[in-house]
């Protein structure tokens, strides 16, 4: 593992959302590297110094009474029912930026979480690329990659031979993202690499979005009970190519 990877993986070793296997990974590197060591030292003592900040406040009593004495005073004392309807509309006022607070808090941490996946993304394509981890199961025969999953996850995850449109099926692995496990299908254009991570999901079907990080592009989508997340460092016209390919491909009979 590089200091890359492990700038990736820090913040989720933090929080404690990496899988044994992972976590185990981040744990032998900062054995041999200092830096990122002080890295993750730095993180857990800003946790440490959050968690002891008071975050919550509590509005004091006389709020009310300072917000009734800074209103206008009309010449006349208002009935009781005009100082309630005040009163009411500040609370409305609270309450509605509360609810605009929660909303951006939400984004927030959707926004938090996708990053989070991008980088998961990124450190499993990188691992794939070292040593022996690229296949688990090497052959450019589906019928041999597909089943092979069984048992192993909870899918069976499409598998289509794209060599005819220029994308070689190089094989399958058990992968990880967000610490659950995930098909990995592995395809080959030219000498890059491009791997097409699957997962279950719940989510409506969706349109690909493409992101970039750390040079690697990043082309998702929904489809039939599937998440797709296709992985590499060709250009994203041409991932495009490849996660329209593959999507025709597997809608065929001969797919099944």
């Amino acid at each position: 593992m590089t200091c890359e990877d492990a700038d990736l993986l820090l913040h989720a070793l933090v929080d404690g959302e990496l899988d044994a296997g992972h976590a185990r990974e981040v744990e032998r590197h900062l054995a041999s590297c200092p830096r990122c060591a002080a890295a993750l030292a730095e993180l857990r003592a800003l946790r440490s110094a959050l968690q002891d900040v008071p975050l919550r406040r509590e509005a004091p009593a006389a709020l009310r009474s300072r917000i009734e004495a800074a209103l206008p005073q009309p010449r006349s004392r208002p009935a009781p029912t005009d100082r309630r309807t005040l009163l009411k509309g500040f609370a409305f006022g609270s309450v509605f930026s509360g609810a605009i607070a929660a909303t951006a808090l939400v984004l927030l941490v959707r926004s938090d979480r996708g990053q989070r996946m991008h980088g998961d993304l990124v450190s499993a394509h990188l691992r794939s690329l070292q040593g022996t981890r690229l296949t688990d199961v090497e052959t450019s025969d589906r019928h041999t990659v597909k089943p092979w999953f069984n048992g192993r996850l909870d899918l069976a995850p499409p598998v289509v031979d794209l060599t005819a449109k220029g994308f070689t099926l190089l094989g399958g692995r058990l992968d990880y993202l967000d610490g659950k496990p995930v098909a990995a299908i592995v395809y080959k254009r030219r000498r890059h690499v491009v791997n097409l991570f699957v997962e279950p999901s719940s989510a409506a079907d969706t349109s690909p979005g493409v992101s970039t990080l750390q040079g690697f592009n990043i082309r998702h989508w929904s489809d039939g009970g599937l998440a797709f997340w296709a992985v590499s460092d060709i250009a994203a016209d041409e991932l495009a190519e490849f996660a329209s390919v593959f999507d025709a491909a597997r809608r065929t009979p001969e797919a099944a």
